[in-house]
C-alpha cells in the first residue's frame, strides 16, 4: 500500500481554503526559497529535530543511540547530526520534547482516519481538506490517492502548490481538486532563481495552463523584503494574473520569521535572520496597487 511521507496534520485550519479545514503538510520541496516558513518539509526523508533549550539532561537518548550520535559533556547535549542515520529512536525517549523526528510515513488510510475526526466541522462551515508542504506534487502519486479519497467521501479539496513540476502531474491532480492556491513569488526569472534555487519559467507556463482549466485559482505572493516588496513588482505579478477568468483573488502574505527556530533545530543556516516583518502600511500601499488590476487580501 503506497505511503506518504507527512510532517504535520493541522486541525481546524482557517488560513487554507475555505471554510474549517485539515491541512494535510507533505514532505519534499522542488524550490529553497531562504525564507521558507516550513523548512522541515523541504527534504523527502525523515530528519531529526533538535531543540537543546528543551534538554533536561536526563541521558535517554545518549543510552538508545545506535550511532553514539548524542552525548553529554559536562551536562552539555552534543548532538553529532553527522553520526545520525535519522531512525528516530532518540526522539522515542526524549519526554521532554528536545529530540523530535520531522516526517511520518502514513497510508492513505491512516491520513483518512485523522481527516475524518472534523468530518461535522467541514459539513457546518463548507470546509474541507487541504494539502500542503512542503509541496503536495513532490509525492503526487500519495497526494493524488489521498484527493480521490477525500473526494470520494464527499469532502471539498485544495492544494497549496508552487506548481514547479511537469504538467502531467498537476492537472492529474486538478480532477481531484476543488481550488489550487498558488505561489508566484517574483516575474523575473534570473532573480527568482537567486532567491529560490529554480527558474519560473515552468511555474509561470503552468499558472496560464491552470487559467484555462477553469478551477478556481488563489495566488498567493509572499512579499519578502529586497526581494519583491516594491510596488512595481506586485503590481506586475498583478497584470500578469488580471486576464485568469478563473482567479478569485491575490493574497498578499507579509515575511514572518516564526519558523526561524526550526532552521536551529535541523541544524540549517537561517538566510532570512536580518530580514523584518513588513508593517501594515506597506502591505496596505502594495495592496492599493494591485487591486487596480485584481481583487486583493492580506493574509
Amino acid at each position: 500500500m503506497k505511503k506518504g511521507l507527512i510532517f504535520d496534520i493541522k486541525r481546524f485550519a482557517v488560513h487554507d481554503g475555505p471554510g474549517i479545514r485539515t491541512t494535510v503538510f507533505l514532505k519534499g520541496c522542488s524550490l529553497r526559497c531562504f525564507w521558507c516558513q516550513n523548512p522541515e518539509g523541504l527534504r523527502l526523508k525523515q530528519e531529526i529535530m533538535f531543540y537543546p533549550e528543551r534538554c533536561i539532561g536526563c541521558g535517554r537518548c545518549v543510552a538508545v543511540c545506535p550511532q553514539n550520535a548524542h552525548l553529554l559533556q559536562g551536562g552539555i547535549h552534543i548532538y553529532l547530526r553527522d553520526r545520525c542515520i535519522e531512525c528516530g529512536k532518540c526522539a522515542e525517549v526524549c519526554y521532554a520534547g528536545a529530540l523530535q523526528v520531522a516526517g511520518k510515513w502514513m497510508t492513505v488510510d491512516e491520513v483518512m482516519k485523522e481527516i475524518s475526526l472534523d468530518r461535522v466541522f467541514y459539513e457546518v462551515s463548507n470546509g474541507g481538506v487541504t494539502l500542503s508542504g512542503g509541496d503536495p506534487v513532490v509525492q503526487h502519486e500519495f497526494s493524488y490517492e489521498l484527493l480521490r479519497r477525500c473526494k470520494s467521501e464527499g469532502l471539498h479539496t485544495a492544494i497549496e502548490t508552487a506548481a514547479n513540476c511537469r504538467w502531467e502531474v498537476l492537472a492529474k491532480l486538478l480532477s481531484v481538486t476543488d481550488l489550487v492556491m498558488m505561489d508566484i513569488k517574483h516575474l523575473d526569472p534570473a532573480k527568482h532563481r537567486e532567491v529560490t534555487g529554480s527558474s519560473n519559467e515552468l511555474i509561470l507556463k503552468n499558472a496560464e495552463r491552470l487559467a484555462d482549466k477553469g478551477k478556481p485559482l488563489i495566488i498567493r505572493v509572499p512579499v519578502i523584503p529586497g526581494v519583491n516588496d516594491t510596488a512595481d513588482q506586485i503590481e506586475a505579478i498583478a497584470r500578469f494574473v488580471k486576464s485568469f477568468s478563473n482567479l478569485q483573488y491575490l493574497e498578499l502574505l507579509p515575511f514572518h520569521r516564526l519558523g526561524e527556530s526550526k532552521y536551529r533545530a535541523l541544524g540549517m543556516k537561517y538566510k532570512a535572520a536580518n530580514l523584518k516583518t513588513p508593517p501594515k502600511t506597506k502591505m496596505k500601499e502594495l495592496a492599493e496597487k494591485a487591486k487596480r488590476h485584481v481583487p486583493v487580501r492580506i493574509g
